[in-house]
């Protein structure tokens, strides 16, 4: 009867506020995170977002990742996070960033967060891939570009210059036995921007004005062309296919490529990677491939910005850089990862380190889509000699302006 009475006035007291009431357990903020990679870059990353959680439980912070296939995800991004639908973070290139931020409520500026001494985290060129009209929205995560690609068999010392490679090219090269020097996808204007801004031309001038016809784009299609025409090292209109095909059997010696290539590459075939050549006709210029970076950015709509960053602070710092690197064999954006003796000793991730210096961020304004199909169409009609490059760009030059004035009067 005692033990009643004391449990009925506790009870009272309680609901009085006279006795404090048990703390409710910290909310868990789960923050989920899209990407599109597959295989070891997947295994990768759910490697490091483990190591996030396991250090973050205290503070209630959890992140659970989504796999969204590539080919389908930036449409998904386009349609679902503008309307609170998608994730907190997700991983993407930059050439879609200009685009999201001006359609709106896509990806939230991060400037607040980010300070000087985070800015020095980064390789210099890939923080302003994620810059957008002055005003940071990702952190880089990782960067890819092309590099030269040999046979060490063929090739036992890489071409530094235009000229080496030439030379070198057109020793190896039988186009009755289907031999070739030198293979890429040439035709592409993705592949062909390494020379374009080597002779220093580009796509845009000042702000987004286009400038595809320019002198400069000009002499580095007529370049090309001379590697096709005069020097014969090129095979003709090369297929991804094709020139995979001619590296695995033998067929070419060098190549100019990507990471992406080397999963392609046979077992049997002993390559190296090289710096792309500089260029003795434009001076002893390097040739500057584009740099695509992929960054960390949070939604817009997401209601827990502060703990997403934290998140993207993580997946860009030394440790995870190490583990994206080496087991996840991309190229972190993280400078320092690459004092770490074992990252020194893999002569990939060096190699694309190296080639980075001389790199091009891709503009990442939304003006960029409009170029694509105007400047293959010119390639095209360069390649089957329906057109000057001359007046193959002039062409180009006409509708990307067309369509960029169209642009700027919505």
């Amino acid at each position: 009867m005692k033990n009643l009475r004391l449990m009925i006035a506790a009870v009272c007291l309680c609901a009085l506020g006279l006795i404090a009431r048990p703390a409710a357990a910290a909310e868990t903020k789960e923050i989920v995170l899209w990407h599109a990679y597959r295989a070891e870059e997947k295994t990768a990353l759910e490697k490091v977002i483990a190591q996030f959680n396991a250090a973050n439980a205290s503070k209630g912070i959890k992140v659970t990742t989504l796999a969204v296939p590539y080919d389908a995800y930036a449409d998904k991004i386009s349609a679902t996070v503008p309307r609170g639908k998608g994730p907190d973070i997700f991983i993407f290139a930059q050439d879609r960033l200009g685009g999201w931020i001006e359609a709106g409520n896509t990806v939230a500026p991060i400037d607040f967060f980010v300070d000087d001494a985070l800015r020095k985290r980064f390789i210099p060129g890939t923080m302003e891939a994620m810059t957008y009209r002055g005003t940071v929205y990702g952190l880089p995560l990782n960067y890819k570009v092309i590099t030269l690609i040999y046979n060490k068999k063929l090739v036992p010392t890489p071409p530094k210059t235009s000229g080496e490679l030439v030379t070198i090219a057109k020793k190896l090269t039988d186009k009755k036995a289907g031999r070739f020097g030198l293979a890429y996808s040439y035709g592409d204007f993705y592949f062909h921007a390494a020379l374009m801004n080597g002779f220093g031309g580009g796509v845009f001038g000042q702000g987004t004005t286009p400038t595809l016809n320019s002198p400069q784009n000009v002499k580095s299609v007529e370049q090309v062309m001379k590697w096709v025409e005069k020097d014969g090292i090129l095979p003709a209109e090369p297929s991804s296919a094709l020139i995979t095909s001619l590296f695995n059997e033998g067929k070419a010696a060098m190549v100019f490529s990507g990471p992406w290539f080397l999963g392609e590459i046979a077992k049997g075939v002993d390559y190296g990677l090289a710096p792309l050549p500089t260029l003795d006709e434009a001076g002893g210029k390097p040739m500057r491939p584009w740099m695509t970076v992929e960054g960390v950015y949070i939604s817009a709509p997401s209601k827990n910005t502060d703990a997403a960053f934290e998140v993207a602070k993580f997946l860009t710092s030394d440790e995870a850089a190490k583990v994206l690197a080496l087991e996840g064999r991309q190229n972190p954006a993280n400078s320092a990862v690459y004092s770490d003796p074992k990252v020194q000793a893999d002569a990939q991730l060096k190699a694309f380190r190296d080639q980075v210096d001389t790199a091009v961020p891709m503009p990442n304004v939304p003006e960029m889509t409009m170029v694509w199909s105007p400047a293959t169409s010119a390639m095209n009609s360069i390649l089957k000699k329906a057109a000057t490059p001359k007046a193959a760009l002039d062409v180009a030059q006409k509708a990307v302006a067309k369509d960029v004035a169209g642009l700027r009067k919505k």
